[in-house]
């Protein structure tokens, strides 16, 4: 099997209000956008960021989504620079996000901050100077 990841599935609640919160907020464009099924991104030139309707999931899958509490998952949208970091967070907290922390420097030589979509995943903001950082800007 290749090591690669090519589509990353979210189970979204309400398709209407991640719908708002990317496309309209974020200014995000969707790649495929089926109403009331499924919304697709393409977020690097060969991995999809699927937001699918918990109907469809549960259908398919044959279990609900887990609900409550904090996902055990990050996404991370690493930038270029620090400024570019709390550029994103103050649109994330324009757009809606919930829970939107200030970026911090971490020990480890970056500085980040989160934000929660509208079903509580997490999004790491970052500015990453570190050779592996710098590997995924485009």
């Amino acid at each position: 099997m290749d090591q690669r990841v090519s589509f990353i599935t979210l189970a979204v609640s309400d398709l209407g209000a991640s719908r708002r919160f990317y496309v309209d907020g974020l200014g995000w464009e969707p790649e495929l956008d089926e109403p009331d099924e499924v919304l697709m991104f393409r977020v690097a030139d060969k991995v999809v960021l699927s937001l699918w309707d918990e109907r469809g999931f549960t259908a398919e899958i044959g279990h609900p989504p887990a609900r409550g509490g904090v996902p055990p998952i990050t996404l991370a949208h690493n930038l270029a620079t620090a400024r570019g970091v709390d550029t994103v967070l103050e649109q994330a907290r324009v757009a809606g996000a919930s829970e939107v922390g200030e970026a911090a420097e971490r020990e480890w030589g970056g500085y980040t901050g989160y934000f929660a979509d509208p079903d509580g995943f997490r999004w790491e903001v970052a500015y990453n100077p570190g050779e592996i950082g710098q590997s995924v800007l485009p």
